[in-house]
């Protein structure tokens, strides 16, 4: 499967990245990680691309990564859809006191606007 896994810096993304590369690992996805600048996350980008390319050498995977300039959510759709990638890989999602699920901004566009299958880690 053609994977597409977006992180920002969130724990969350962290935890997308992790599961994904896991995943690309036990099935032989084609995994592609799109770092992307969160302006809600204080990690520098930098340190997110080094991150990921360690998650992917640790696994011992031939993944591309790739740092992601512009609009996060607009840039990650327009890749999926321009790449013809099966599935979106996404952080996000926290339960509110009231058990309700809320997402962030960059997830929540991309899940309202992808034509691709979206996959929210939580």
């Amino acid at each position: 499967m053609k994977v597409l896994c977006g992180i920002g810096g969130s724990d969350d993304s962290v935890r997308a990245l992790e599961r994904t590369v896991e995943r690309a690992a036990a099935a032989g996805d084609n995994l592609t990680v799109a770092v992307v600048e969160n302006p809600d996350s204080s990690t520098d980008v930098d340190a997110l691309v080094e991150r990921a390319d360690d998650a992917v050498d640790g696994a011992g995977i031939d993944a591309e990564v790739r740092r992601v300039e512009g609009d996060p959510g607009t840039r990650i759709i327009e890749i999926a859809e321009r790449e013809a990638f099966e599935e979106v890989v996404l952080g996000g999602g926290h339960t509110s006191p009231m058990g309700k699920i809320t997402i962030g901004p960059i997830a929540e566009f991309v899940l309202l606007n992808a034509k691709t299958t979206v996959t929210l880690v939580r």
